[in-house]
């Protein structure tokens, strides 16, 4: 039998090794701690937020209205947490979610908040940061989406190019798109512009248990004074036979005008009835206030007339 024969060499490399994978192992086994102890966390979380959008040239204040509609004799009112993103992806936060608020508002606006499909590609990018930050913050394992104008096409290019990111531990249940031009100012389905086939050829990416419902205005017989009724009516090229639900809602009446219809009280009572949930337990007992801190970076990654 060979006998192994050690000399000092041989112990001081040993030990070398030994410290090298110990301290490799501390960081892996920390990570890991943590990263099973937010996964519990969010599975156990009640928070459902309503995350809104609104169309280009709006700001975070473009649902003002809305939100005091929705809360007006609300014995639990949801709070509202806004967020701004800058161009360089910083996340300028501003009011704050109701510790205990189980279904908050959260409205992500942009500081670049121009039309056209280029810019509707870098505000998918935008959303994400603030997703991922407030995602990281509250451990929220589910969420409600609603998109006025743009921020409708905002959130389909999201669906379809980010979300896979985050499939796995937080579901999306509805998206509602209200006004939303999936081929911007054209009338003529048959005229498809880039946006639309690309949304369509990556529709295979949208989550398969996604509840949409697509709400347009009717001024007159095929606008709602901006937006065509066959460009609200293109989504279908992109959610039909895809998602699980697909729905078209057409709002009419005076309020009917694209402007006019994050107001209108019938987007209110879409919203109440498809969005929110008929039970909640909304107890408010204090603020939590989120920091405006940075994210990872990923691979591949006030007009209101819009």
């Amino acid at each position: 039998m060979t006998k192994l024969k050690f000399n000092r060499k041989n112990v001081k490399w040993l030990v070398i090794l030994f410290l090298i994978i110990l301290a490799l192992s501390i960081p892996a086994f920390s990570w890991m701690k943590t990263t099973n102890r937010d996964r519990a966390q969010r599975r156990k979380s009640l928070v459902s937020p309503l995350i809104m959008i609104p169309g280009s040239g709006a700001s975070i204040n473009r649902f003002d209205s809305l939100i005091a509609i929705l809360n007006k004799n609300n014995p639990h009112p949801h709070s509202v947490l806004k967020i701004k993103v800058g161009t360089n992806g910083s996340l300028d936060f501003s009011g704050s979610i109701d510790h205990g608020d189980n279904e908050p508002i959260i409205v992500v606006g942009f500081q670049n908040n121009h039309d056209g499909y280029s810019n509707i590609k870098k505000q998918a990018s935008w959303l994400d940061e603030a997703f991922y930050q407030v995602s990281q913050t509250y451990k929220f394992n589910n969420f409600k989406a609603f998109g006025h104008s743009n921020g409708g096409l905002i959130w389909t290019y999201w669906l379809e190019h980010y979300y896979s990111y985050y499939k796995s531990d937080i579901k999306i249940k509805k998206l509602m798109t209200l006004a939303s031009p999936f081929i911007f100012s054209e009338s003529n389905v048959s005229h498809k512009t880039q946006m639309l086939s690309d949304l369509i050829k990556y529709r295979k990416n949208l989550p398969k248990n996604l509840i949409v419902y697509s709400l347009l205005g009717g001024e007159n017989y095929d606008s709602d004074g901006i937006v065509p009724e066959n460009s609200v009516h293109a989504g279908k090229y992109i959610f039909q036979n895809q998602v699980k639900q697909f729905t078209e809602i057409t709002i009419t009446g005076s309020d009917a005008t694209h402007s006019d219809l994050p107001q209108n009280k019938e987007v209110v009572a879409a919203i109440k009835q498809y969005l929110l949930d008929k039970k909640k337990n909304n107890s408010p007992l204090g603020k939590t206030n989120s920091k405006n801190t940075s994210r990872r970076t990923k691979e591949n990654k006030e007009k209101d007339n819009k």
